[in-house]
């Protein structure tokens, strides 16, 4: 599962806008749209997902789950739970 807000924020990390990730995933701008909007975890069709996440990952940005640890090398963010003081969301 992937948060909208994960899926910004990887964008972000990116350095990529909606129509360059819409061009990589293989997708239209309305759906990064529908998909960049939506509250809590993202919806939608699984390959389209799919298509996305894989876009992200050939361009260098690895998504993260709950209590996933990083597979690779390189620098990135954790979003903390709220209420955190520094530690690592659970």
């Amino acid at each position: 599962m992937i948060t909208a807000a994960q899926m910004r924020a990887a964008r972000a990390l990116a350095g990529i806008d909606q129509k360059t990730l819409a061009e990589k995933a293989g997708v239209s701008v309305p759906t990064i749209q529908r998909m960049e909007a939506s509250e809590g975890n993202v919806r939608g069709v699984i390959e389209t997902l799919t298509k996305v996440i894989d876009a992200l990952n050939a361009c260098g940005v690895e998504i993260l789950g709950d209590n996933q640890p990083s597979t690779g090398g390189g620098r990135g963010v954790r979003l903390m739970q709220p209420g955190s003081t520094g530690t690592p969301a659970k």
